[in-house]
């Protein structure tokens, strides 16, 4: 068996000793019937979650045993957190779940759920009949003068007085865990179809059934050997028979699937081999990373995208989307651990939550505290979790003992219930245990007692249900203990299995679905959306534009450019909504969404709470709902506040799915320096390594207006037909900018290309602009955005002297356009760089490195800003880049 592998508390042992050490009922009860008087669980949904948590704890003890000639490469066990079955069983299974990493019994029965009829589970869904009908759905009829979810026209904040008004729910009002006991049906025994074997009248004798190998025992097992329960072999008596039911297959599947990622298996369903998740879109589960609560703001979007939709659904109005397979009345259920609610993110996400509660915009989702009173070594202080949740606003509050399953599972069906019907935020607070510590290498006795250590594995759930199935006349020790036993032998042979299956062993396989570019598909969609937009749909591109349509407005700055291609995206993307703080009443801090509420209304242009993170987190959900959300983050310098979102949740949708799942966003961010009058390291941002760090993302700097429409165009197009995560990072100081050599010239300003132009103005990912200035075969000036315009006065000027430049705009900073930087590049032989951002760890180490990569051998030089934040006022220019210093590097890189 396993073990041999478990800790020093010998968990494995105690636990097969407890169960040995339990009695055989006297008499039997029908396992079709509920479990104790009044309880909505039955005997034989009790029977399998004890299945969910035996795989559960088998499975961590394979990985010890996998870990312990070093094949196993993940040991973060579910061991204490088992109770998290019983959650599970009282969710739908179309319900999406983001899942903490002790969420094994979780998985487990989710699985068993979404598995067909025939593999004999009984886990029916809690509040749906035999027949997979909901026996009390909630009401998607509106009234007619419900406001939209995402605000009204005549406020800026969200309203929805119509949604179940928390001011006069009497249920609101009641005790925390109350019952609502006409809210869902207990499941009668007609909808829990067991095996003849187990249906023995109470009063029968226990039934005889013989020992054969196959028969729910390995072969070559002796049926009476050490299992037995102490004292019956040393009494010569030979052990009672026990009943046999089959494990479901949806468990060892299930159980596979685990075991696949624990080896970095490339037959993993989910990550294939990239990581170990919880997590398959057929089973509506969204792999998590385990950073600690950054998965909470993603769930909180998750809900109210889920909500929106079904509003949209109940008022008859097409949602256009393609993934998301939720019902109209699904929840979104969120678990993590106790010390996490102390993280950031999950301050953003309670918080968020609560707010938009506040303002009667309604999100269903379930938060469900795992607390097992540890962080890592550090306690959670006593009481100080369940003060916490309790005092967060705008978020019902339940609480359940994880050791009871039958408790847990009334109260999560409560709670569930609760979120399903108000659509309103709430949280379980689930009471667990940690055992086998917190990773395979934790000494827990450098920081636990003894007597600490002790209680917790006295208190192992296991052992608390197994106690409970006999009290309850549904089995006896001894059949438990061959159930666990034979649940162990099945996944010690799953897990010998997996060992031989194949590895990623090559690098373009690793990163396959980390960021997808089908370049002819999205040159297409643009092509497609022109099209609509000069066809089908111009009467309501002209009546958007008030008559008046951009290309006809004559030239645009920067910032009209990227207003009028915000209104084109929002007319050939009916699934986009444009969303941030202050874009909609304000038209954002610089006037760059103005007038597109008004052209849209509030449920597609919205504004949101002043939070980086939650402003992310509801871009998240919402694009892995199926929407095409375009939030926007002031400045760049406040984008650093959440950052984590961006690398750790929405770069690795794909990577940890296979592609199954994706997250689809262009997150506008205003930033960089050179905003005339106004310039401070606050707002005024210039580092990007933080975003060009992270693999898969797109970031677009536009510089020339024409440009910033045809870019965000590409933007929209790669993120809806790719999943693409796309940054369109718009430099503030050149949001306004008319003039490029003089006073009055208009040179910087540039037309609005008309639909039937779009294909031919395509720009592809990755590819930049080049500008010829005189003779253009001296020297080779590359940048991206302020720098743009600096290098074309900066070449004016060397013209005049005879040098001849090349201006490169590489427009993309990830991927950079390589090969039109190695051709431009080789044209004159020599190159300098001109990089805004800082000199370390700025854009400009990353061309240099591509040159010389690329086998460049000809001169190069960099003029990059000071290491420094960017001072107030006059002082900036101590430490920015100028005309004159470009000026400067190419005389000095043409002298050499």
């Amino acid at each position: 068996m396993l073990s041999d592998v478990t800790t020093p508390q010998d968990l494995d042992d105690r636990l097969r000793e407890s169960l040995a050490a339990l009695t055989m009922p006297r008499h039997r009860t029908d396992p079709a019937q509920p479990v104790a008087e009044g309880a909505a669980l039955t005997g034989a949904q009790l029977l399998e979650l004890f299945d969910a948590q035996v795989t559960s704890r088998q499975l961590d003890l394979a990985g010890r045993w996998l870990r312990s000639f070093g094949e196993g490469y993940h040991t973060i066990s579910s061991a204490g957190h088992e109770g998290n079955a019983a959650v599970a069983a009282a969710l739908r299974p179309t319900d999406p779940a983001l899942l903490h990493y002790r969420s094994g019994a979780f998985y487990c029965v989710r699985a068993a759920q979404a598995a067909e009829p025939a593999t004999g589970s009984v886990l029916l869904t809690p509040d749906n009949g035999p027949d997979g009908t909901p026996t009390h759905p909630v009401d998607s009829a509106e009234p007619d003068d419900a406001p939209d979810p995402a605000g009204s026209a005549e406020h800026d904040e969200p309203a929805d007085p119509t949604a179940d008004d928390a001011t006069t729910d009497p249920a609101a009002d009641d005790a925390t865990t109350g019952r609502e006991t006409d809210d869902q049906a207990v499941p009668s025994a007609d909808a829990a179809p067991v095996d003849a074997a187990d249906a023995a009248p109470a009063d029968a004798a226990d039934p005889v059934v013989e020992d054969e190998p196959g028969d729910g025992v390995p072969a070559g097992t002796d049926a009476t050997d050490s299992t037995a329960p102490a004292g019956d072999e040393a009494a010569g008596r030979a052990r009672p028979a026990v009943m046999r039911r089959p494990v479901a297959s949806a468990y060892t599947e299930a159980a596979r699937d685990v075991l696949r990622g624990m080896v970095a298996s490339r037959e993993d369903p989910t990550a294939g081999g990239r990581h170990k998740v919880f997590g398959r879109a057929d089973l509506t589960v969204v792999p998590t990373t385990s950073t600690a609560a950054s998965h909470l703001p993603r769930a909180v979007g998750m809900g109210l995208a889920v909500e929106r939709l079904r509003r949209l659904d109940a008022r008859g109005v097409a949602a256009h989307v393609d993934v998301a397979p939720w019902a109209p009345d699904a929840i979104v259920v969120c678990s993590f651990g106790d010390a996490a609610i102390n993280h950031a993110d999950a301050a953003a996400a309670f918080n968020t939550a609560g707010w938009y509660d506040h303002t009667g915009l309604r999100i269903p989702v379930l938060f469900v505290c795992e607390d097992n009173g540890l962080g890592g070594s550090l306690r959670s202080p006593q009481g100080w979790v369940a003060t916490a949740l309790r005092a967060k606003p705008g978020i019902r509050y339940f609480a359940a003992d994880g050791a009871d399953l039958v408790a847990t599972y009334e109260v999560a069906r409560e709670a569930a219930a609760w979120v399903r019907r108000h659509r309103r935020p709430a949280v379980l607070h689930l009471s667990t245990l940690r055992l086998l510590g917190h990773v395979g290498a934790d000494a827990e006795s450098a920081y636990r007692s003894a007597e600490e250590i002790a209680a917790d594995l006295a208190a192992d759930p296991l052992v608390a249900t197994a106690q409970r199935l006999v009290e309850a006349g549904l089995a006896g020790g001894a059949e438990l203990l061959d159930r666990y036993d034979e649940i162990g032998w099945q996944i010690r042979r799953l897990a010998e299995q997996v060992l031989d299956e194949p590895k990623l062993n090559d690098p373009a396989e690793v990163i396959a679905p980390l960021a997808p570019r089908r370049p002819v598909r999205v040159a297409q969609a643009v092509a497609d959306a022109g099209a609509r937009a000069a066809g089908p749909d111009a009467g309501a591109r002209l009546e958007a534009f008030g008559g008046k349509p951009p290309e006809l407005s004559g030239p645009l700055t920067l910032a009209q450019s990227v207003n009028a291609a915000l209104t084109d995206a929002l007319l050939a993307y009916p699934q986009l909504a444009v969303f941030g703080q202050d874009v909609a009443a304000k038209g954002g801090r610089y006037g760059v969404t103005r007038d597109l509420r008004d052209r849209f209304g509030p449920a597609r242009v919205f504004d949101t709470l002043l939070d980086e993170t939650s402003v992310l987190g509801l871009g998240l959900g919402a694009g892995l709902a199926g929407m095409l959300p375009v939030p926007e983050i002031q400045s760049l310098a406040y984008l650093h506040n959440a950052e984590a979102q961006l690398r750790g949740e929405a770069a690795t949708m794909g990577f940890l799915s296979q592609g199954a799942l994706r997250n689809p966003m262009l997150l506008r961010v205003a930033g960089l320096a050179y905003q005339e009058g106004f310039a401070e390291h606050v707002r005024d941002d210039n580092s990007v390594a933080v975003l060009r760090d992270v693999p898969g993302l797109v970031i677009a700097v536009p510089a020339r207006p024409d440009d910033a429409a045809a870019m965000l165009r590409t933007c929209l197009a790669s993120a809806a037909v790719d999943g693409s995560v796309c940054v369109f990072l718009e430099p503030v100081g050149l949001y306004h900018a008319r003039d490029l050599y003089a006073d009055g010239d208009g040179e910087w300003l540039a037309g609005y290309a008309e639909p039937g132009a779009w294909a031919s103005g395509h720009v592809p990912v990755g590819r930049a602009r080049v500008y010829g200035v005189g003779s253009a075969e001296d020297i080779t000036i590359v940048t991206f955005g302020n720098g743009v315009r600096m290098a074309l006065r900066a070449a004016s000027t060397l013209a005049d002297e005879g040098i001849g430049s090349r201006v490169v705009d590489l427009r993309w900073l990830a991927p950079l356009p390589v090969a039109d930087l190695i051709r431009e590049a080789a044209a004159t032989g020599r190159v300098l760089v001109v990089d805004e951002t800082r000199r370390s760890g700025g854009v400009g180490e990353g061309v240099i490195a591509a040159l010389v990569d690329a086998g460049y051998v000809g001169a190069a030089r960099r003029v990059a800003a000071v290491d420094c934040f960017v001072p107030l006022g006059p002082a900036a220019r101590q430490v920015l880049i100028s005309e004159e210093a470009i000026t400067q590097g190419a005389r000095t890189l043409l002298a050499r």
